[in-house]
């Protein structure tokens, strides 16, 4: 099969609507079709991958339709947010133009909605789990002219019927080549990232401490160290895309790699996409020591889980912080022993905060998420977990902690759960991309009682202003918040009063100094307070990518 040039088109969607107004980070490499290329160009297929965050949507689609021209194979992914309205929108005009063109889609959210790709008419095949054996198995079916029945790991449309094929085991990373990074032509993400005003863009992490201040620019890269994810979190879909398992990029591996990548692209910044990278914790260790003994010198960050940090030896923790983790992205998710059993984490008390703790004191960055609004979750259990984070964020000074209102996900235990008590799920595919980010709408409007909405409120207009993000500085009214905040007396009635008056304040403050906005942090994205009640901010969850069919 050497030789061979036939071509496969690949298109990595926008992961941001960018017409809303700000770009989105352009460190967000295309990690997955890059991954699922690997094998088909080891046996010379021609690869063409279409970054859509590089370009506007229509020059993207466009690129994508000439790419189309004579290839064997049109392919695209998304996890739920704004990829899955912009590949269904190129998807479209693939398909008008070239209607017998073979189209295949993977990533989260076609493995757990992938009757709703199929009854598109769009895609041959839906890919379930772990993508790269699977796409190259149907890259062998259609190039010979067979039926992709036999193709373990899909989802399949027969006679109006949604057909899974055979399971697909996963596979170590001993059966899958290195990553084709130079697939990519770097120069594009480098430029974007060094722009004066990239700190603005979405989904950008802070600048690492080192660099000047947190809105230095700076040139980073995402990069996958293991695939799935051994927790079984109710609330998530991972348990059953990747059935809790777990496959880890040996440490020597990734050293290897990313020290070639280093001393090719020069990156300040490597961004783990992994959805648990910490599992391990011999391997985290010997990823850090490595760093540090072969002097890469680069910052990274990595999502940690609170019982790992607290299971890990000091000397683990220790080489984290001076190998350069600067940030570790921690999901908290409740701050009640209830709830959380029922999410099947085993946290139990303030374990997150002492987590959060441990790592402060080392000069890392957690960047904490809890969510409130779960199916059947009381009142009380939501107030108690905005405790818990009020408290995360007295307790360790560098902990960067947020409350979301839970969002329902299909393939996930509570989604059941949530559809008995009357949830109403988007119908149409750009409907269901259009809530991919937790904060910028509530997607299970009622469920979040008004009392505790009020809270969660005032916590955030108090988090923000404590860290200075309202008027870029810390004063009087920043250091009243931090009081607040101490004592718990955030979201007491005084305290309404007083961010009215702030608000008010801040408002001819503007006006008589003619300050603009401040610029964004990854706190809470996007979010700028000038009342208690305005609040609008990117989440955290295209962070977390997955291969094509993944």
């Amino acid at each position: 099969m050497i030789g061979r040039k036939k071509k496969i088109v690949l298109y990595q969607p926008q992961q941001v609507d960018e017409t809303l107004g700000l770009p989105s980070s352009k460190d967000m490499l295309p990690l997955e079709m890059l991954c699922i290329s690997a094998l088909p160009l080891q046996e010379g297929y021609e690869i063409v991958i279409v970054d859509g965050s590089l370009y506007s949507a229509d020059e993207a689609h466009r690129r994508v339709l000439a790419a189309c021209e004579g290839a064997l194979l049109y392919g695209t992914t998304g996890i739920l947010g704004y990829m899955v309205t912009d590949g269904y929108r190129c998807s479209r005009k693939v398909k008008e133009r070239f209607p017998d063109l073979p189209a295949i889609i993977g990533g989260w959210f076609a493995s757990v909605k992938p009757e709703l790709q199929l009854a598109t008419g769009l895609y041959d095949a839906v890919a379930h789990g772990q993508g790269e054996l699977t796409f190259l198995d149907v890259v062998h079916a259609l190039d010979a002219g067979e039926p992709l029945d036999e193709v373990a790991g899909l989802s399949l449309l027969r006679e109006g019927e949604v057909v899974r094929t055979a399971q697909r085991a996963v596979v170590g990373w001993d059966r899958l080549p290195d990553v084709p990074w130079h697939l990519l032509d770097i120069e594009p993400y480098r430029a974007h990232q060094l722009r004066p005003d990239s700190p603005r863009d979405v989904l950008r992490m802070p600048s690492p401490l080192g660099m000047g201040s947190s809105r230095e620019p700076y040139f980073g890269i995402t990069y996958f160290g293991s695939f799935g994810c051994p927790e079984p979190c109710t609330f998530c879909c991972s348990p059953v895309v990747t059935n809790r398992r777990w496959k880890a990029v040996p440490a020597e591996r990734m050293l290897d790699d990313l020290q070639q990548l280093h001393e090719r692209w020069g990156f300040d910044v490597v961004r783990f996409h992994d959805a648990n990278w910490g599992v391990m914790e011999k391997r985290v260790r010997a990823f850090a020591e490595g760093v540090l003994e072969r002097g890469l010198g680069f910052k990274y960050n990595a999502f940690l889980e609170t019982h790992s940090i607290l299971h890990y030896q000091e000397q683990t923790l220790d080489a984290l912080a001076e190998s350069g983790l600067f940030v570790a992205e921690i999901g908290a998710e409740a701050g009640s022993d209830e709830m959380m059993a029922g999410i099947g984490k085993p946290i139990q008390g303030d374990d997150n905060i002492d987590a959060a703790v441990a790592i402060d004191r080392r000069g890392i960055t957690g960047s904490i998420t809890y969510i409130i609004g779960y199916p059947h979750e009381e009142a009380g259990s939501m107030l108690a977990t905005i405790d818990q984070c009020r408290r995360l964020h007295v307790a360790a000074p560098l902990a960067r902690p947020t409350v979301w209102p839970y969002r329902p996900i299909p393939g996930t235990a509570m989604w059941e759960q949530a559809l008995e008590l009357g949830y109403e799920p988007p119908r149409g595919i750009e409907e269901w991309g259009s809530i991919g980010e937790y904060h910028l709408e509530e997607t299970w409007p009622g469920k979040i009682p008004a009392h505790v909405a009020e809270a969660r409120k005032m916590y955030q207009h108090y988090v923000t202003l404590d860290y200075g993000l309202a008027r870029g500085k810390r004063g009087l009214w920043e250091k009243r918040a931090g009081r607040r905040l101490a004592d718990g007396s955030f979201s007491s009635r005084a305290a309404r009063l007083e961010a009215r008056a702030f608000s008010l304040y801040n408002r001819i403050e503007k006006k008589l100094t003619r300050r603009g906005e401040v610029s964004r942090t990854f706190i809470d994205p996007g979010h700028k307070t000038g009342s208690a009640g305005n609040e609008r901010s990117s989440s955290r969850e295209a962070m977390t990518s997955v291969t094509a069919a993944k």
